[in-house]
């Protein structure tokens, strides 16, 4: 418990504890990031954040979660040095991988990467509850508010349902393999995913409406953020741009 507490006080001397100000902070280094244009800069950004989202402690089960934007990112590393012109390096058939496509992959990896990493440390463990509050609170629309708080409230239990689903599937010794069989149950699987999602949000929306919803969720009010998290976002925002000026140089 010492160790995570030293981890967790660490890394807030940096992050803001208010949810409003880590949101902002979250946003404006996504955005200093897509800017980048010197891969040097890109992959120390990289490094960095990955080391604070290791002294953080992020839980596994969320680090699982980049397991896609990795995938996409490999994917983009075997593709794009095909499909930049400059200096061949190798050839495949006819296709010719060149120097400025790998490093033009590489740009764009660590600048995927990174901001992955940025969004899971700030907003990673965030209830859905809380990160509606600070949304509201930011004067975000109320639609878009309710669309991402429904969206993560809920998908677990689509995926829940979807679970329920294949293993009813197995239950009658279904067996993927590929021919048409197998494309049609995915199909009705799909299909009665969809039906069910429906049904369930039919019955959250009724109920919502049992218990006076009248499309505004009545969120608390917050508090104003402290000092300190004006400080930590501070440094943050000076950070980003120190970034920026140091890949402009």
């Amino acid at each position: 418990m010492g160790a995570r507490a030293a981890q967790l006080t660490m890394i807030g001397l940096i992050v803001p504890q208010d949810l409003r100000l880590r949101l902002v902070a979250a946003f404006l280094g996504v955005a200093a990031l897509s800017q980048l244009h010197d891969l040097h800069v890109a992959a120390i950004a990289l490094a960095a954040v990955v080391l604070m989202t290791l002294a953080a402690g992020i839980e596994r089960r969320l680090l699982r979660r980049l397991i896609h934007v990795e995938g996409f990112v490999l994917l983009l590393l075997a593709t794009l040095p095909f499909a930049v012109e400059g200096h061949t390096l190798f050839t495949l058939g006819p296709l010719a991988a060149s120097a400025e496509g790998f490093a033009r992959a590489g740009l764009v990896a660590c600048k995927v990467s990174a901001a992955a990493f940025i969004l899971m440390l700030f907003l990673g463990a965030v209830e859905a509850s809380r990160l509606g509050a600070a949304l509201q609170s930011l004067r975000v629309p109320e639609t878009i508010v309710r669309l991402l708080v429904m969206t993560v409230r809920y998908l677990t239990l689509i995926r829940a349902e979807a679970h329920r689903l294949r293993e009813s599937m197995r239950a009658r010794a279904f067996h993927p393999r590929s021919n048409r069989h197998t494309w049609r149950s995915y199909g009705y699987l799909i299909g009665m995913l969809l039906v069910r999602a429906l049904e369930r949000a039919q019955r959250v929306e009724e109920a919502m409406r049992c218990r006076g919803y009248s499309g505004r969720f009545p969120y608390a009010a917050i508090p104003a953020p402290a000092v300190r998290d004006w400080l930590s976002f501070a440094v943050l925002t000076g950070l980003f741009a120190a970034a920026l000026l140091w890949d402009r140089l």
